[in-house]
């Protein structure tokens, strides 16, 4: 049995995840528990250099790197200490500030040599770079853990900062990123001094906008074929000018939003469901979020069961994939499918990192 701490930063940037994983393999198939979780909300400076981390020079980026990297190492040393947990490693995904695939470019900030050395834990860490270098996105990178820890549901659905989903078809994991979840709506109510719109409560009073839902619904990404993935740059280039330009309230704008990621999502699920009745099964902030719930469920219809799964499934299952991802990568197993990414072939990614003394 494998003992591992997942760790998890998303584009959300609504703070990082812990999660103490047990992994054990029965009868031929992955089984787990989690142990222990602690969610970090990021302090105000942190969030913001993240955020703006696209905008550094490769200097200022290089710095950041490292400072954060030694950052996520005290998180990981303490929830270690506090808990006197016994950890074989430490499986981190780090903060995306960068993410080109189509320019070969992708970066995770926190340096696994820093994560390392203050953990004084031994790290796996950087699990895109690998597979862009192989002409894949380099994303999403959960449909493994959906593969192999949740094969029982029709549909794998992650809401995000993005929503991406995966499903099997013609034998193999398909996934992608759908579009939009939680990015905008974090977005709208920090505008206003609100982390987040605690379970879609502002979101529920509004009103429907239908000219910024179809200008929305029109946007070209929807158009494209996957392969594919999209990030921070994506929002911040196409839908950020959108939100500011906007006349309509913050509640109206976040009751739109919800309904475009609903359609969105109900598109995409019904384009690929193949059976009479088939089961989404739901994770990620959004799943908390009772607005977002019901009307994915409107839109889904009655031939879409959505399962949603306890709260710390909910909230730690990136964290629990990527402690996934770690095993298979100290088992020299696959742990990224070409058949999600695009790339040439599938690939056994991460870097390995021992504390130096």
């Amino acid at each position: 049995m494998y003992r591992v701490l997942g760790m998890m930063s998303g584009t959300s940037l609504d703070g990082l995840d812990l999660a103490l994983c047990h992994l054990w393999k029965e009868n031929g198939q992955w089984q787990f528990s989690i142990e222990k979780t602690k969610d970090i909300t990021y302090e105000p400076v942190l969030r913001e250099q993240l955020k703006n981390a696209i905008h550094l020079s490769e200097e200022a980026h290089e710095t950041l790197h490292r400072e954060y990297g030694v950052w996520l190492g005290k998180q990981a040393k303490d929830f270690i200490e506090e808990g006197q947990l016994e950890v074989d490693f430490i499986a981190s995904h780090g903060h995306t500030s960068h993410h080109r695939p189509e320019d070969g470019i992708t970066f995770q900030l926190g340096d696994g040599q820093q994560l390392a050395n203050t953990s004084q834990h031994k790290v796996v860490c950087d699990f895109r770079t690998k597979d862009v270098g192989l002409g894949g996105q380099g994303a999403p990178l959960v449909p493994i853990g959906d593969k192999l820890l949740f094969h029982t549901y029709d549909f794998c659905l992650n809401l995000g900062g993005i929503s991406n989903m995966s499903f099997e078809k013609d034998g193999e994991r398909i996934a992608y990123d759908i579009g939009l979840a939680n990015m905008p709506l974090n977005y709208i109510t920090q505008k206003i001094g609100l982390d987040y719109d605690a379970d879609g409560k502002m979101a529920r009073t509004g009103s429907f906008n239908e000219s910024l839902f179809n200008t929305l619904n029109d946007l070209e990404y929807y158009r494209l074929p996957y392969p594919k993935s999209t990030g921070y740059e994506w929002f911040i280039a196409e839908i950020a000018p959108l939100i500011e330009k906007s006349k309509v309230s913050e509640a109206d704008l976040l009751h739109t939003f919800i309904h475009h990621n609903c359609q969105q999502v109900a598109i995409e699920v019904k384009k690929h469901a193949v059976k009479p009745k088939n089961k989404l099964f739901a994770t990620g902030g959004g799943a908390l979020n009772s607005f977002f719930t019901d009307t994915l469920r409107e839109k889904l219809g009655p031939a879409i069961e959505l399962a949603i799964p306890s709260k710390t499934l909910i909230a730690f299952k990136e964290a629990l994939v990527f402690a996934l991802m770690g095993v298979l990568r100290q088992e020299g197993k696959t742990n990224v499918l070409s058949s999600v990414t695009g790339a040439k072939k599938d690939s056994c990614s991460g870097e390995i990192f021992m504390p130096e003394s």
